[in-house]
């Protein structure tokens, strides 16, 4: 059937990858003759891709589901998404819901469309992700400066804390030969910059015998890409040889995301995380020693179960030691069915909110820090499309934000700038070089 006038609206929330898998559903929307407005305009067509790491994920979830239905009671409202795989009971109760479809279906979307008609009775479509071995291409082409490319789908760690791999199942990835055929149809579309997404990238070549360093000097090679940035890798996974590659790279840029979770080895038992903070902090260690201007953010929960007041502060201070760029600091959240339900003491919500807010603080000094320590730097800045009041902004190789006045023929240019002051948003005032 021909869409063509009929437009689509679409909703992410949670991760980069869920952000490139939007972008490839709103594509097939797009052949199909659909046109793409904003979330906030009258659409035929309403999808929302939902997140499930958090109750709090859940809740705003929901609440995107309900303004997509009072904007259009007579849209076709489609849910898809880690909380729809998970949860799709309790979205059933949400009235106005057409489709809810799980991690496979996701893709087959517009294959349900049926003449747009509203349904009387909501459309469920799951599949166990137990044994799930199917790799969805996804890729973001929205922005003109940067793209979302998936390399990599699944978990096979099974933390006590995350529903992630029961959401999207076992590792698994394509070829790298495929992958950097997407990258270079991508960079095709004008893209400079690529951020390789993933549940866990680190863990890319398990499906198909290949290695992740692999698959970084097989990007490294692609023409006119000016970038590429690694997104969360598990430390124990990013090995000397990824580092060191790294640091002689002619594209990657000097950009680090290590979910390390708790600085307590107690808690990370807790947690079956596969490493301890020794080997955490041998990985920062090694980055610094290779590439000393690399921005390091580390993600880490606070108040999970078992995490006494005592190996809070244990966590805190091996945290506070670090040389790391930014924390992404997060309250405990329980999670349906997961292992971690089972652990005592639990910590009160209130108490997860202050722990979490002394990490944040701590974090904004450890920003504030990295940021003062390259003032007077000349590092190279990729400038972005969107602009605010006639301010250009962008980011270093090694992830400074910056602003300058606003100037058309710099948007999506890479240029060399000077860092001058922090200004009042916490952002480097740059001088063109």
């Amino acid at each position: 059937m021909d869409y063509k006038g009929k437009k689509a609206a679409f909703f992410t929330l949670g991760c980069k990858l869920n952000f490139s898998e939007t972008s490839t559903i709103a594509r097939h929307f797009e052949v199909m003759g659909f046109e793409r407005v904003d979330f906030k305009e009258q659409a035929d067509v309403y999808v929302v891709n939902s997140c499930s790491v958090t109750a709090e994920s859940d809740k705003k979830s929901r609440n995107i589901i309900r303004q997509a239905i009072r904007r259009n009671p007579n849209a076709v409202v489609v849910v898809t998404g880690c909380y729809a795989q998970l949860q799709a009971d309790a979205i059933k109760e949400i009235k106005g819901v057409d489709y809810i479809l799980g991690t496979n279906a996701k893709f087959r979307m517009t294959d349900f469309m049926n003449g747009l008609q509203k349904r009387n009775e909501t459309f469920v479509l799951l599949q166990s992700q137990q044994k799930n071995k199917d790799f969805f291409h996804a890729v973001s082409w929205g922005d003109r400066t940067r793209s979302f490319l998936k390399v990599q789908d699944g978990c096979d760690y099974f933390c006590t804390y995350c529903t992630i791999p029961f959401a999207r199942g076992r590792s698994r990835n394509d070829k790298i030969s495929n992958t950097v055929a997407e990258a270079r149809e991508t960079v095709a579309q004008g893209i400079k910059e690529i951020i390789l997404t993933g549940v866990n990238i680190g863990d890319f070549g398990k499906s198909t015998n290949e290695k992740f360093i692999d698959l970084l000097r097989g990007l490294d090679e692609v023409d006119g890409l000016e970038r590429i940035r690694i997104s969360s890798v598990e430390p124990n996974l990013l090995n000397d040889e990824i580092i060191d590659f790294v640091a002689t790279s002619k594209r990657i840029m000097p950009h680090f995301h290590l979910p390390l979770q708790s600085g307590s080895n107690d808690v990370l038992q807790l947690m079956q995380r596969k490493y301890n903070r020794e080997l955490f902090a041998e990985r920062v260690h090694k980055i610094k020693s290779v590439l000393p201007n690399a921005f390091i953010g580390v993600d880490i929960i606070a108040g999970t179960n078992g995490e006494t007041e005592a190996f809070f502060l244990d966590s805190y201070n091996f945290v506070k030691g670090l040389d790391v760029s930014q924390l992404h600091a997060f309250p405990y959240s329980e999670r349906p069915g997961t292992k971690a339900l089972e652990i005592k003491p639990v910590v009160p919500v209130d108490e997860r909110k202050r722990r979490t807010h002394q990490l944040i603080m701590l974090s904004e000094k450890k920003l504030r820090a990295f940021y003062e320590q390259h003032a007077g730097q000349v590092r190279r800045v990729l400038f972005e499309d969107e602009h605010d009041n006639g301010r250009l902004k962008g980011f270093t190789d090694n992830y400074i934000r910056v602003e300058a006045d606003y100037r058309p023929e710099l948007v999506n240019q890479v240029c060399p700038v000077k860092l001058s002051e922090i200004n009042n948003e916490g952002n480097f005032e740059v001088t063109l070089l």
